[in-house]
């Protein structure tokens, strides 16, 4: 199973990114995925992480109560141990990588800005399904792809439940 969280966050850059990326409205702008013992893996900038690295890290389960997190949704993912393993390894390989400021600006901006070695949270996670094979490559470069898209598509393989 690989298990995602999508959320929003109560910061400036958060509320931007929301707002330019999710036209629906639902205050989602950020995904983790979820670790095998509840911590989060993504790619997340430092604004209103209370000074963790930001950057793709692991972070406790419980980091975005101090962040002012929102709007937590969840998705399971149906899929074998294989692709499950492939999933959460490629993500691990990522530890460490910084975060892709430069696509996030090309969202507001309307250019395209493919950053190489660094990733931001929908980009690392779309790529990650991609990379196990969950899914094939979908129509839109990972580097356009919001959290509120990676939620629509999850959304068609399994329900989202709202924490």
């Amino acid at each position: 199973m690989i298990n995602l969280q999508f959320c929003g966050f109560d910061s400036i850059l958060a509320r931007g990114i929301s707002r330019f990326t999710d036209p629906s409205g639902t205050g989602i702008g950020h995904v983790d995925a979820v670790m095998p013992d509840g911590s989060l893996l993504g790619a997340q900038h430092e604004d209103g992480l209370g000074g963790m690295p930001s950057g793709v890290q692991i972070r406790p389960a419980d980091y975005g109560d101090s962040c002012g997190m929102t709007n937590r949704r969840r998705v399971a993912l149906p899929a074998g141990d294989d692709m499950t393993a492939a999933f959460y390894a490629f993500l691990r390989g990522q530890i460490g990588k910084p975060y892709n400021t430069a696509a996030i600006v090309a969202f507001i901006t309307g250019t395209n800005a493919q950053t190489e070695g660094g990733w931001f949270c929908s980009q690392l996670q779309r790529v990650a399904l991609e990379t196990c094979q969950f899914f094939v490559p979908l129509w839109m470069p990972a580097n356009k792809d919001t959290p509120a898209d990676l939620l629509q598509v999850c959304s068609a393989f399994a329900p989202v439940l709202i924490d």
